[in-house]
């Protein structure tokens, strides 16, 4: 009787050959619940902006667990002992870090679930996968949760400079085109060491740290937070939400059935059991286009309309500023709209409406990057860097966005 080959390796366009290390892995990467992976894209809806942007979060995760492989074999060599069942609970807990997230996640969980974060729905995969795995990863739920005493583990995972971040920097930078992303992930693993159990940098990465922290912030400005990408996410945001209020009103709407079961019921994290969760195991980004591929027939002209936006990328305009929008121009929109569409003045909401975005470069609060000097002394890396005191890294950097229909503004 033939028996399945389970040390297998990927090909990968950032770095190669990525081998599985054991079988708990492979039957981990297996499980329906993290081939879902394959079908929900790393960037959300960034492909409007950069075509490239296609890939998943299989691809991450599984570079994400490469990663983490060199790592542990960095630290190794410099004599940091790590024993082979918290090697094993590391590859487990990086890998199924982000196994959480819906389709098009930020606004799935801003509209379709209600106050519930990714990271808490991987915890709920996590243990239900326990359960299957007769204990097997409860190790690498321990370290996810930081509740083992070796904090270092939890950093790689987690922290300003773990390797979640460089995989999906190097990755998103490779995809998107936007070379300002790339990243040395190589050199700063290999600066990489721990003391007292904590996670710091040897002083010789110091500028190859000071580089990753620029690569993320332009990332975050040139591709996550690209006005495109922004408005095309916030009108699905509404589109979703558009969906669920029809829905509940006893409208019924052409989806899947998972969809159409998230789009009735109101789910927070406390309704999340085995059977929700394995609902929402069911949904991908498959669910969300092909739904929105027939809404753009619906006879509601909010939901009809918000759904042609995104297929045939004819998105609202949106204008970006450091200063905040006048509410009476956002006002004047509204009543201006009333002309055009045949909607209330309540419902303009859908289609005017302004806000904020907000990102730090470096908080300087929150487990800080330590630096390992020569004389064996530990300092954030802000003291030991001359580039990252500058506003840009240590103060949040804010602007605001106004979006409206084209139309207003058309001559």
């Amino acid at each position: 009787m033939s028996q399945t080959n389970k040390l297998k390796i990927f090909n990968d366009p950032i770095y190669g050959f990525i081998t599985i290390p054991n079988e708990l892995v492979f039957d981990l990467i297996q499980h329906p619940y993290f081939q879902r992976l394959r079908r929900i894209t790393q960037m959300g809806l960034s492909y409007l902006v950069y075509p490239g942007a296609n890939h998943t979060r299989f691809h991450h995760a599984l570079g994400a667990m490469h990663l983490m492989q060199k790592a542990v074999e960095v630290l190794r060599f410099k004599e940091i002992l790590i024993s082979k069942e918290e090697e094993n609970a590391l590859y487990v807990a990086i890998l199924l870090h982000d196994i959480g997230h819906g389709p098009f996640s930020h606004a799935m969980e801003q509209s379709i679930v209600e106050n519930v974060h990714h990271e808490e729905i991987s915890l709920l995969f996590m243990n239900q996968l326990n359960r299957a795995f007769d204990g097997k990863l409860s190790l690498a739920i321990q370290i996810f949760k930081g509740e083992y005493h070796r904090k270092f583990m939890l950093q790689l995972i987690s922290s300003q400079l773990d390797m979640d971040r460089m995989d999906y920097l190097k990755r998103d930078s490779f995809y998107s085109g936007v070379a300002e992303g790339n990243i040395n992930s190589d050199r700063l693993i290999q600066m990489l060491h721990v003391v007292d159990d904590v996670l710091v940098m040897e002083e010789k990465a110091i500028y190859s740290i000071e580089k990753f922290l620029m690569a993320r912030r332009l990332m975050y400005w040139q591709a996550y937070l690209h006005k495109t990408s922004l408005v095309a996410e916030l009108i699905l945001t509404r589109t979703l939400k558009r969906a669920k209020e029809l829905t509940q009103k006893g409208t019924v709407l052409v989806c899947s059935e998972p969809f159409q079961f998230f789009l009735q019921n109101k789910v927070d994290f406390a309704d999340f059991d085995a059977i929700i969760l394995d609902k929402f195991a069911q949904l991908d980004d498959f669910d969300i286009v092909s739904a929105l591929k027939a809404w753009q027939y619906q006879p509601d002209f909010i939901l009809s309309s918000l759904s042609k936006m995104i297929i045939n990328r004819d998105l609202l305009k949106i204008k970006v500023s450091n200063e905040k929008f006048d509410k009476e121009e956002i006002k004047l929109y509204k009543h201006k709209l009333l002309e055009y569409y045949p909607i209330s003045l309540a419902e303009t909401d859908y289609f005017v409406f302004k806000g904020k975005i907000k990102t730090l470069g470096y908080n300087k609060v929150i487990e800080p990057i330590q630096i390992l000097k020569k004389d064996k002394t530990v300092e954030d890396v802000v003291e030991s860097s001359d580039q990252l005191n500058s506003r840009a890294f240590s103060k949040p950097v804010t602007k605001y966005y106004s979006c409206f229909p084209k139309v207003l503004i058309e001559k």
